[in-house]
């Protein structure tokens, strides 16, 4: 497959890149710093420079053309304030659906956050700071956008809290899960399976919540 990444750089991002490179796919990695491109040259990535937050769609479409899937694993990041929860978070998510759809490329992975039901409805959860909250609207506005669209195949996947702990790969998937930890090479692991659901089908649910669990990864993406 060919495979676009927004937001390249990321942890996640690095991880699945590596996997799907292992194991001979193409990998176009979006990065806003030109001090990254470097860094996923050496990893086997295609490097492409694009600030998701000033480039055009109609632009961004044409570096697209040609993907089989993009994956939007971009986000503002720690110590940016609300609005930038939102030019990134949501619209930078719905741009890269914009440039897609333009690009003719058929199927969309959101990496979106568990946790975005308790902002549904403007409700404001408990125990969570404003800039946080923001998060969370900016990531299910984003959810909502996409899984709106007709022509565009959308895959949401929501992990729980990321850490940073040796993969196990073994990891429960499902529309619902109970609030847990996962670590991001778990994640990726899964991201690569969903990518190949949507490529070569059967599709997966349009919303999966991901943490640890007792299943394979390989099983846990055919169940879902």
């Amino acid at each position: 497959m060919r495979i676009a990444i927004a937001g390249a750089h990321g942890q996640i991002a690095r991880l699945l890149a590596a996997r799907l490179t292992g194991r001979g796919d193409e990998v176009l990695g979006l990065v806003r710093n030109p001090a990254h491109v470097q860094e996923l040259t050496a990893a086997g990535v295609s490097p492409l420079v694009r600030d998701l937050e000033a480039v055009a769609a109609g632009d961004l479409a044409g570096d697209l053309r040609g993907a089989d899937a993009v994956v939007f694993a971009a986000g503002a990041g720690p110590g940016s304030g609300a609005a930038r929860k939102d030019t990134v978070d949501r619209a930078a998510a719905v741009l890269l659906a914009d440039a897609a759809q333009a690009a003719g490329v058929p199927a969309y992975l959101l990496v979106s956050s568990y946790g975005v039901d308790a902002v549904r409805a403007g409700a404001t959860p408990q125990g969570v700071d404003e800039v946080f909250a923001a998060y969370l609207r900016a990531k299910l506005a984003a959810e909502e956008d996409l899984l709106a669209r007709e022509g565009l195949l959308v895959s949401v996947l929501r992990p729980g809290a990321l850490t940073d702990d040796e993969p196990t790969g073994r990891v429960l998937l499902a529309p619902s899960v109970p609030r847990g930890a996962v670590p991001r090479a778990d994640v990726a692991a899964v991201c690569a399976g969903l990518l190949d659901r949507l490529h070569a089908g059967p599709a997966p649910a349009r919303v999966l919540e991901l943490v640890g669990g007792e299943r394979p990864v390989d099983e846990a993406v055919a169940a879902a």
